[in-house]
């Protein structure tokens, strides 16, 4: 690379920005995206167009861009061997613009918008056209601007998941069909085709389901595919700042102002420390899906922010911090409607904010949290949830409270009911391995050191187990999910057969069956309590309920269902998100590994999409579920109270669906909550430490 080449790449890739101005100074959408645009906010300018305001007027108005752009671009020739960094960077966003401008358009987005197909044909041939025509003056330059645009593009994708996600995966696919030639028109066509070849743009398009990403970055491409929510826990936010070291130094910029205050004692801060750590991360996710959020009156676009898991079972504690995000969050989108918004109907409010709070449904306070913030305006998503019975009470509890705001004459957000699924498996597995291991062991007499272990070096566990205290602890160890991910492993196998005297074969026959069952459990709760609601029998009664109960009109009441989905999570194999789509009151949030192993999973020979449509009302074998019963934690996951019985009879809601479940009082018992919140205040912890030490050092 050139001494020349090597000074435009590093121009490209920085990131210096423009305040802007407020208010706006633009006369027409045209150069209210131009403007933008060349402040450093392509994304921003890209999304402005992203409103129905526009419908059959697109054509025209990327034309007016491209106008204004190609005189800019004309404008920023370099006149002399030096190198004028604003030229570049002029260059660099009239590029970047008409890239975001032409994925919006080949997105699900412009479906969103509602823009005819011949609009957005028009639109992405005169973006193509006017690139083409940019990248050879280039040529003729000798400038390599445009190439270094594309570059910065796929680095960016690949820092999601440390390059494991489906995003850095679509990113190495894009850069493998380039085939080298890094042009600016040939990234646009090609990552076109790639968006709309994947799995996830197909379901959407298909209306097969909606879907929402457990991780902090990466987020325009899963909007481009269709994800409308994205959600955030204290294991994410710190692996956000551990994939973009960029957030770490734009935290401390943020809050210049208040480390004046915590620099004196920032130990005594540090729940407010990682509290701002954490919305720094947030607001880019806002913005992200602030048009979805506009496009659908807050029905989906949505942010799920986990509140602090040390006050999760308090109340008072819990809509405190609730509240002082919220209104932060609305100061934040105000100022980014400014532009987002600028030049649309004034009926449309600015602010709101497209957040949600996921609030720990495993303390019997979530109940009273879910019903206040909602009936205020504010939507929720209940997490730590695992069982119908939780499941129920808490979106019977935001009914109660979007009901409430429904009288007051505010518009509901969206409402999610986590089902950790991939969680609750897990815990059921931990438990039936510890006990085929425990029994295993009372049968291998003097061995049982020796068989311990080398299960152990088997499974990886070796290092964890040999400093474990006593033998209940080894056992614990070998068989958590963090090293036997299956019964059918082959290490537990050939253990048991050792152990045992009993012929491998005989094992795994047994373990795959036993594994296959509980790999059901998750998806199974699910369906359950997707049917107890929005099955066609039932969810009329509910209708009914709403209207009788807190005095709606039949269309608010229809209103409040349709803004209630249960939310599948915590995956750990692609039939966990095939056997839970539904084409509505469905939202599956996926991890950016899972949505790999998805799309992977779709492209084998035999794999039938059109199999699973609305797969949540597939009836399983009732064998598997009889099976299922047998074990304690399953049933009080699967089944209901006799309390939850009785209110569901009164809706009219009837059916065999036990009395064995978990109790309000037993959700902070229950061993998924117990591991879950384990996790999630140990990862808080650990993030805060972090964010404090950041403060300490920025002395």
């Amino acid at each position: 690379m050139s001494e020349t080449s090597a000074k435009i790449r590093s121009i490209v890739f920085s990131d210096k920005l423009e305040a802007l101005p407020s208010p706006p100074r633009s006369l027409d959408h045209a150069g209210h995206v131009v403007a933008t645009a060349l402040l450093g906010y392509p994304e921003l300018a890209a999304d402005h167009l992203l409103n129905g305001e526009l419908k059959n007027k697109l054509t025209t108005i990327v034309s007016n861009i491209i106008r204004q752009l190609n005189l800019e671009f004309v404008k920023s020739r370099q006149e002399t061997s030096v190198i004028d960094e604003g030229k570049v960077k002029t260059r660099q966003r009239a590029y970047e613009v008409l890239v975001e401008l032409s994925l919006n358009l080949q997105g699900i987005e412009a479906e969103l918008v509602r823009f005819s197909e011949e609009e957005v044909t028009r639109a992405l041939q005169t973006i193509t056209c006017t690139v083409e025509a940019w990248e050879e003056t280039e040529r003729k330059e000798g400038s390599t601007i445009g190439r270094f645009v594309v570059e910065k593009i796929l680095n960016e994708m690949r820092k999601v998941f440390s390059g494991g996600g489906m995003v850095a995966k679509m990113g190495d696919e894009i850069q493998a069909k380039l085939q080298g030639d890094f042009s600016v028109s040939k990234f646009i066509s090609v990552a076109g085709s790639v968006m709309q070849e994947n799995i996830y743009f197909k379901m959407v398009k298909r209306k097969m389901c909606k879907f929402g990403n457990d991780y902090a970055i990466g987020l325009r491409w899963l909007r481009h595919l269709g994800y409308v929510q994205v959600s955030t826990n204290p294991v994410l936010a710190a692996r956000a700042y551990d994939d973009d070291p960029t957030l770490l130094d734009k935290f401390l910029k943020e809050t210049k102002e208040q480390r004046k205050k915590w620099i004196e004692d920032p130990d005594r801060f540090g729940d407010e420390i990682t509290m701002q750590a954490t919305m720094v991360a947030l607001w880019p996710n806002l913005a992200i899906f602030r048009p979805v959020a506009a496009l659908t009156g807050y029905h989906d676009g949505m942010v799920s922010y986990q509140l602090n898991p040390n006050v999760a079972s308090s109340v008072d504690g819990s809509m405190a911090d609730a509240i002082r995000i919220y209104s932060a969050a609305q100061d934040f989108l105000k100022r980014y409607d400014e532009y987002l918004l600028w030049g649309y109907s004034n009926s449309e409010e600015r602010g709101r904010p497209n957040i949600v709070f996921k609030i720990a449904g495993g303390y019997p306070a979530a109940v009273e949290i879910t019903s206040s913030l909602n009936s205020i305006g504010i939507g929720t998503n209940n997490t730590v949830t695992y069982t119908v019975a939780q499941e129920v009470t808490l979106i019977m509890a935001a009914m109660e409270g979007m009901a409430g705001a429904v009288k007051k004459g505010i518009l509901p957000t969206q409402v999610y009911e986590t089902n950790m699924g991939g969680r609750l498996e897990s815990h059921i597995r931990e438990v039936e391995a510890e006990k085929i291991v425990s029994e295993a062991l009372m049968k291998a007499g003097e061995r049982k050191d020796a068989l311990l272990l080398e299960l152990a070096k088997g499974l990886g566990a070796l290092k964890e187990v040999e400093v474990s205290k006593d033998i209940e602890e080894k056992v614990r160890r070998v068989c958590s999910f963090k090293y036997l991910k299956s019964l059918a492993d082959d290490s537990l196998i050939n253990f048991l057969a050792t152990a045992k005297g009993t012929s491998r074969e005989e094992i795994r026959a047994s373990l795959s069956k036993l594994e296959g069952d509980i790999g059901l459990a998750g998806t199974l709760v699910a369906q359950r309590t997707y049917r107890i609601f929005f099955s066609p029998e039932n969810m009329p009664k509910w209708i009914a309920y709403l209207k009788d109960r807190y005095g709606l009109t039949i269309e608010e009441a229809k209103m409040v269902m349709d803004r209630i989905d249960v939310l599948p999570a915590s995956k750990r194999k692609p039939n966990d998100t095939f056997l839970t789509l539904a084409g509505r009151n469905m939202t599956n949030t996926e991890f950016p590994d899972h949505q790999h192993r998805v799309h992977e999973a779709s492209k084998q020979e035999g794999f039938n999409l059109a199999s699973f449509e609305n797969a949540i009302a597939r009836e399983h074998n009732p064998e598997v579920v009889r099976r299922l019963l047998q074990i304690e934690d399953f049933r009080r996951a699967y089944e209901l109270t006799p309390e939850l019985e009785e209110k569901l009879r009164s809706v009219g809601i009837l059916g065999d669906y036990g009395r064995g479940g978990l109790k309000v009082s037993e959700w902070p018992s229950f061993g998924s909550v117990v591991k879950t919140m384990t996790e999630f205040t140990n990862a808080y912890e650990t993030f805060k430490k972090k964010c404090i030490e950041a403060v300490k050092t920025s002395r």
